[in-house]
């Protein structure tokens, strides 16, 4: 079928742009981060009907859309727009002292930035009728007979509680050299301690017990509510401008424009629980509100027969509504609709999120829409992650790759928000046992060369596998040690480096299957080492490849990037050991049993499965 819309609740309106085809051009840098290099000032406009209003005056709910109407232009301009800004109170002036915040995205003009960065934007001429003056009002009459009218739109925000208030400024100029018109009255969440955007991760092996983590406004603790009357209390942190990353030569977004206060982050941990069973919970308190009671599924107990799971990497956030906004991942909501469809069939034990996560860089609420937008999957099932270049790189960090990618994150918000059961702060690696499969999951921005703390855990952890308890050995990380995409000559795709260093130690430890992102599309391998073919898949009686792994050879490869992110193409010299090549979105899902693992690549437009293999052991 054709690309779906998300689901939102029955108390939203049903407007939700179709993401993939709306945003599919959007990359890294979009006009819209270009105003933040130009010097703003009120507009010299005399006109006294113009007026900016919003339809809500009331308190705003924790999710709605919000109409903007525009109305009294004399004269419709192309280059007209309105920005969503928050807190409302923040500079809309121009900061020539900040010019060197956007020089990291690549721009190197010596031009002044705003002082805070607009949450979203969209162009006046979003509604069809604008420049053609439809929607007019007369302002004037002469003997009955109007002599003056003015144009008039109308634009819908897609707006979620991000505890600050709100306000709709109106700008002309264009993206690129914007002055003020006219600014709206504040808008206030009803309730900005409202805790939201609860997410499950595993905590061990047992599945006897799963952590719970959420934003709210408050600062008290706060309780989890689950099972047969029980309660645990929340751990309460957040974290401040002053623990965002700079160079001694550069200052991040983070630190300044792209700054958004996070609230405080809350996390309990249900305890006593039975493994592969359901069970339902809240969060919250008296005084702050609570959520709605959530039913969620333990995963299997690491050695038992059977996992579902789903993986994927790459994944980031798109808006819903016609908005333009910071770092768009065109295809991300199509991929969570469908793997929430997936879900409410009741197929999914828990999620692997294997590296660039939400693609906030530095633009620190993003991460509240990220959360709202994983919400129906997370909320259910055990969302386990990776750290990857975008939450954690930046110079003079202690992070191995030097470039900006994280925009002065530096891991820290990540860490928060995705608590792993790693082995310490700023060392995010951790394995874990559900069903038959054991999971390697390491950093790939942090040391891994021989000898290091990390490369010394990698060894270590998969040395100690219990074949016969969970015979799957699956190793997990962010950047691909195979790809058909080189990437450029800053970045590219593969770090020998980091093959030479870590490849070794999967051939070593028969590690069965490797999962990576990084590169935005979907590809598999043979059975892979040192760039040879070690042995190849034969078809089963259904058409499906199969590893047979019970004479061990090497690793099979899969690349799986495509969750969000604008697609990466294939450069067209093919190598031997890529065998299936797709620039589609969508994600994987692996089932494994004690003799199997089958794993098949979802579209997630038309639901299909465009890849299946197998590997088996007698």
């Amino acid at each position: 079928m054709g690309d779906p819309y998300f689901s939102l609740s029955s108390s939203l309106p049903e407007r939700l742009v179709k993401s993939r085809d709306a945003h599919h051009n959007y990359t890294a840098i979009s006009e819209f981060r270009v105003l933040n290099r130009k010097t703003l000032k009120d507009c010299p406009d005399p006109n006294p009907y113009l007026q900016i209003t919003t339809s809500s005056t009331a308190k705003l709910f924790d999710e709605e859309y919000i109409t903007v109407n525009v109305t009294g232009v004399l004269l419709p301009s192309t280059r007209d727009w309105v920005a969503m800004i928050s807190p409302s109170h923040s500079s809309v002036e121009a900061c020539l002292e900040n010019a060197i915040l956007y020089e990291q995205t690549g721009d190197f003009k010596s031009l002044p930035l705003l002082c805070h960065y607009p949450v979203k934007a969209q162009y006046v001429r979003n509604d069809p009728d604008y420049l053609s003056c439809k929607k007019k009002e007369c302002k004037k009459k002469v003997k009955g007979r109007c002599v003056l009218s003015t144009c008039g739109a109308s634009l819908s925000f897609h707006v979620i509680n991000i505890r600050t208030d709100i306000e709709f400024v109106l700008f002309s100029g264009g993206f690129v050299t914007p002055c003020i018109l006219r600014r709206s009255q504040p808008l206030t969440f009803a309730n900005p301690n409202k805790p939201l955007y609860g997410h499950l991760s595993s905590t061990d092996s047992t599945a006897n017990s799963m952590k719970v983590t959420w934003v709210s406004g408050n600062q008290q603790h706060q309780h989890v509510q689950y099972g047969n009357g029980r309660t645990v209390t929340s751990l309460v942190s957040t974290f401040s401008q002053t623990d965002m990353c700079n160079t001694s030569y550069l200052q991040s977004p983070a630190k300044d424009f792209g700054w958004h206060d996070p609230g405080y982050i809350h996390s309990a941990v249900m305890t006593g629980l039975n493994p592969s069973t359901k069970y339902s919970y809240r969060y919250g308190s008296d005084s702050s509100g609570w959520s709605n009671w959530t039913t969620f599924k333990t995963p299997p107990a690491g050695g038992s027969d059977e996992l579902k799971f789903l993986a994927f990497g790459d994944m980031g956030k798109a808006p819903r509504d016609a908005s333009t906004e910071h770092y768009i991942q065109p295809g991300s909501l199509s991929v969570i609709e469908a793997m929430a469809d997936e879900l409410s069939s009741g197929g999914v034990d828990s999620v692997f999120h294997i590296g660039d996560i939400s693609y906030a860089t530095g633009f620190l609420v993003e991460w509240d829409f990220f959360l709202h937008q994983i919400s129906p999957v997370a909320s259910k099932v055990s969302y386990m992650t990776a750290i990857g270049n975008h939450e954690r790189d930046y110079g003079d960090s202690g992070s191995v790759y030097f470039t900006p990618d994280s925009g002065g994150e530096c891991g820290i918000p990540y860490e928060k928000y995705f608590p792993m059961p790693a082995v310490a702060k700023d060392k995010p690696w951790y394995s874990i046992e559900q069903g038959s499969v054991h999971f390697t999951v390491i950093s790939t921005e942090h040391n891994w060369t021989q000898n290091s703390e990390q490369y010394t855990w990698m060894k270590n952890d998969m040395a100690a596998v219990d074949r016969s308890r969970t015979p799957w050995l699956i190793f997990t990380g962010h950047r691909p040690m195979y790809s058909s995409n080189g990437g450029n000559i800053v970045s590219p795709s593969v770090d020998d480096k980091f093959v030479q260093a870590v490849e070794p130690l999967l051939l070593a430890n028969k590690v069965d299957l490797v999962l990576f992102g990084h590169v935005h599309n979907y590809e598999r391998t043979c059975a892979v080492y040192k760039q040879q073919c070690k042995a190849k898949p034969k078809k089963d009686g259904n058409g499906i490849d199969t590893y047979d792994n019970t004479n061990y050879s090497a690793p099979v490869h899969a690349v799986i990037g495509m969750a969000g992110f604008s697609l990466d193409t294939f450069s067209t010299n093919g190598n031997a050991w890529s065998l299936v090549r797709i620039s589609e979105f969508g994600y994987t899902r692996v089932h494994a049993t004690k003799k199997e693992l089958k794993v098949e690549y979802v579209n997630a437009n038309t639901r299909k499965v465009e890849d299946s293999f197998r590997i088996t052991k007698s």
